[in-house]
């Protein structure tokens, strides 16, 4: 008798019991092929309650149920492995989907293989089937399967074992323009995926080891040539237990052209600011401090461009008015634009410029600034100051002067010293100014009539005629027309004549 452990003595019904109890389904067959057994977890995983409902046999269970490859090919007789089982082939991890021969839409995954328990001699004692129920993983599969492919950010996966993409989504393809096709089987060097990427050899090294590969940014190559600027980043995930990268991206290139075409609008528009004629300054809004002058402006007031960026208007006391500086800036402040307000500045000599000041708020590398324009008209307000000068010492003798030539002279008089625009005045003929000067004198028809000794027909068409020339119509308007041109009629003579 030996002295080593002996086997523990167990009958046939202790064993069915153990085995009744593990989570894998078993299903045990005799040599015939009949159905002669099978666990709980089994007839769980067919979702039947009895053995009966398995078929009973190789050629029941067949009828009983569909079964299908995972590329959709049904298995056709003989290819079930209940049926392979009982021919004395080895069945090594097949996995199918099932599905009830009376209800082909409910589906579950099963994965098979075969055990042979024979006691002695050639022929098996017992032929069973081990079932494995993969519905939940595929089931969770299928959902990222879904979800990857509608996912809108566009997304890449990768084998680990030979870094070849094995699934692209939609959102890759409309972001790069490449076909699915000329992806999938590719590899990330081939792919090109980190050729363009300050920080390529780390994320390289990083998916070889099958770490996360935190965001950073890539130039991808397009199929079409150029590249698309991107932030990528790299999650170890399984895929049918096959470990794999996820690389998901977000799409920087449209944020590229932008900073692109705003970088060509500044350096335009520096350029522009630069070689403008025109006097022009930028100060910041919060306390006026220039920032930029172009070279019109340092000539205009006589300091150098060092001498004036980082110093205020009032620092450098640039204009005569004080009060009038600091209306304009508290209108700038406001939000209100200056439109050719008459200042004149200090220059840097001590001699004085006259400007038309217009201004108005800009951003500026998300900063509130003011830009200034500035016209000189310095030469310009002299030659109307010794204009003025000429007219009054000519009308001083105006005797030998025709009337005509003595209201032009004044029109001119009152057009320089500012008074207000009358050149239309001119156009009106002599009676028509006579008939303008009663109207704003007040009188009516009949007074005109009497004091011109015109008819009232023929003051009546004369009227029409100045409404018409001038674009009025009622004598209110008249009144006001003529008063915005300086014209009141109070000095002007009125001739008499017969009426005809």
């Amino acid at each position: 008798m030996s002295d080593g452990p002996q086997p523990p003595n167990v009958n046939r019904n202790v064993l069915r019991e153990l085995v009744a109890g593990l989570s894998d389904g078993i299903i045990l067959i005799d040599p015939e092929g009949a159905i002669s057994w099978a666990n709980s977890a089994a007839l769980r995983m067919h979702r039947v309650s009895t053995i009966e409902e398995l078929g009973g046999d190789a050629a029941g269970y067949r009828q009983a149920f569909t079964l299908r490859y995972r590329n959709n090919h049904l298995l056709d007789e003989g290819q079930y492995p209940i049926e392979r089982l009982v021919c004395g082939e080895t069945v090594d991890e097949v996995t199918v989907e099932i599905s009830p021969a009376a209800d082909l839409d409910l589906v579950w995954v099963h994965t098979v293989r075969s055990l042979i328990i024979a006691d002695a001699g050639v022929r098996p004692d017992v032929l069973a089937l081990v079932i494995r129920d993969e519905t939940p993983l595929f089931e969770a599969e299928e959902r990222f399967e879904r979800a990857f492919n509608a996912n809108p950010a566009p997304g890449l996966i990768c084998r680990l074992d030979d870094l070849r993409f094995i699934r692209v989504n939609q959102g890759f393809v409309e972001m790069t323009n490449y076909a699915k096709e000329d992806v999938i089987g590719k590899t990330v060097d081939e792919m090109g995926l980190f050729a363009n990427c300050d920080t390529g050899e780390d994320a390289l090294a990083k998916l070889v080891e099958g770490r996360l590969i935190r965001q950073r940014e890539a130039l991808i190559p397009l199929p079409s040539g150029g590249d698309r600027l991107v932030i990528i980043a790299g999650e170890p995930i399984a895929v049918g237990e096959e470990p794999c990268m996820l690389f998901t991206f977000a799409d920087l290139d449209a944020r590229r052209k932008a900073q692109n075409a705003l970088r060509q609008s500044e350096e335009r528009f520096s350029k522009s600011f630069r070689l403008s004629p025109a006097p022009a300054a930028i100060s910041r809004l919060g306390d006026f401090v220039f920032t930029e002058v172009n070279d019109a402006f340092a000539q205009l007031s006589g300091y150098s461009l060092q001498e004036i960026i980082g110093k205020t208007a009032s620092e450098l006391r640039l204009w005569d008015d004080v009060a009038a500086r600091r209306a304009m800036e508290k209108k700038l402040v406001d939000n209100m634009p200056l439109r050719d307000e008459v200042l004149r500045m200090k220059q840097k000599d001590g001699s004085m410029a006259d400007c038309l000041v217009s201004a108005e708020r800009v951003e500026i590398s998300d900063q509130q600034c003011v830009i200034w324009s500035l016209q000189d008209v310095t030469e310009r307000s002299r030659s109307e100051a010794e204009l003025i000068e000429a007219i009054e010492s000519v009308m001083t003798d105006t005797s030998w002067f025709s009337r005509s030539i003595v209201d032009r002279l004044a029109t001119l008089r009152q057009v320089s010293n500012g008074k207000g625009p009358s050149a239309q005045l001119l156009d009106l003929s002599e009676r028509e100014r006579e008939v303008l000067a009663l109207i704003c004198r007040g009188q009516s028809d009949v007074e005109m009539s009497e004091t011109l000794h015109l008819s009232r027909n023929t003051i009546r068409n004369h009227v029409a005629s100045l409404y018409a020339k001038i674009g009025v119509n009622r004598r209110s308007a008249v009144v006001i027309w003529a008063r915005e041109r300086g014209f009141t009629g109070m000095s002007m003579p009125m001739k008499t004549g017969k009426s005809t």
